[in-house]
């Protein structure tokens, strides 16, 4: 009888619990989401290699990194962001990211060709 007469807060502490417990057991991560120290957010997330493997110019991707280089352009920034599988170029408006902090960026897939006596030179980025 006593159980039924427990007050509000046991209820909400109680609702609280398994509404956690619910939440987490519909995570879908999987052991190959963690790689080392790069923690990945989840399956959105595209490993640099890929992009470069095969430079789909339409498509719009996430990354995750380490901020490696740092340039500042006209009006832009430049930044190098390094995985465990490669390093690319990214190209956005934001000013403030450190050289060594962890990232999640989007952004569309580029190809910038650079000629030289009939070779192509160039390069994949990512423009956020």
């Amino acid at each position: 009888m006593k159980l039924m007469q427990q007050s509000p807060n046991f209820y909400r502490v109680l609702f609280n619990f398994f509404l956690v417990a619910g939440l987490c057991s519909c995570a879908s991560w999987t052991a190959s989401d963690l790689k080392g120290s790069n923690l990945i957010f989840g399956s959105n997330v595209t490993a640099i290699e890929k992009i470069q493997a095969k430079p789909n110019k339409q498509a719009t991707v996430y990354i995750q990194g380490k901020v490696e280089k740092q340039v500042p352009l006209m009006k832009q920034w430049a930044y190098q962001i390094s995985d465990s599988t490669g390093k690319i170029w990214v190209i956005t408006n934001q000013g403030n990211l450190q050289k060594g902090t962890q990232v999640v960026l989007k952004g569309k897939i580029r190809y910038q060709n650079i000629l030289i006596a009939g070779q192509d030179f160039g390069e994949v980025y990512i423009e956020e």
